[in-house]
C-alpha cells in the first residue's frame, strides 16, 4: 500500500487544487480542518503532512505540535500565504516542520519536496526497523551466551 500525504487546509479551492495536481503521483488525504486531520492520522499510514498556518479554531503549528508525540516520524512542511518570521520560528522549534512554503505553490517544486519527503519518512522507518531487529538479535546473544555459562 503507498504512504499517504495529508494536506490540511480550511479552503476548499487549495485543498481541490491539491488533489489535482498530485493525486497521480500520491496517495493523497485532504482534511478542512485539524480535527478531520487527525482522524485520517488515526486510519491511515500517513507519511507527509502539509498543513496551511491561518485556519480558523487551530493554527498550523498548532496541529503540527499537538500530533508530535503521537506521529513523531511524519514528516511536516507548513504551507501558508503569509510570510509570518514568528510562524516560521515557530514551526521549525514546535511543530519541527521539515520545510516551510509560501502560497501560491509550484507544482514542481512541492513535488520535489513531497518527494524528498516521503523518502525521508522511509529512511526513518527503515532505520526504526533495523534498530529493533539489532535489539532483538542481540538479546538472542546474550540469552544464548548465558545459556553457555550455566
Amino acid at each position: 500500500m503507498q504512504i499517504g500525504i495529508l494536506y490540511v487546509d480550511d479552503e476548499v479551492n487549495n485543498l481541490n487544487s491539491f488533489k489535482a495536481a498530485f493525486r497521480r503521483y500520491f496517495n493523497i488525504h485532504t482534511a478542512q480542518s485539524a480535527r478531520e486531520g487527525r482522524k485520517i492520522l488515526e486510519a491511515e499510514e500517513i507519511g507527509v503532512i502539509i498543513t496551511d498556518q491561518r485556519m480558523p479554531g487551530e493554527t498550523g503549528i498548532e496541529f503540527l505540535e499537538s500530533i508530535l508525540p503521537i506521529y513523531p516520524d511524519t514528516i511536516r512542511i507548513l504551507l501558508t500565504g503569509f510570510s509570518d518570521i514568528n510562524a516560521v520560528m515557530g514551526a521549525i522549534n514546535r511543530g519541527q516542520v521539515y520545510k516551510y512554503l509560501v502560497k501560491p505553490w509550484q507544482d514542481d517544486e512541492l513535488k520535489m519536496y513531497i518527494q524528498n519527503a516521503l523518502e525521508l519518512y522511509n529512511l526513518r522507518k527503515e532505520n526504526k526497523d533495523l534498530a529493533q531487529k539489532l535489539k532483538i538479535a542481540t538479546m538472542e546473544l546474550e540469552m544464548l551466551s548465558a545459556r553457555e555459562k550455566i
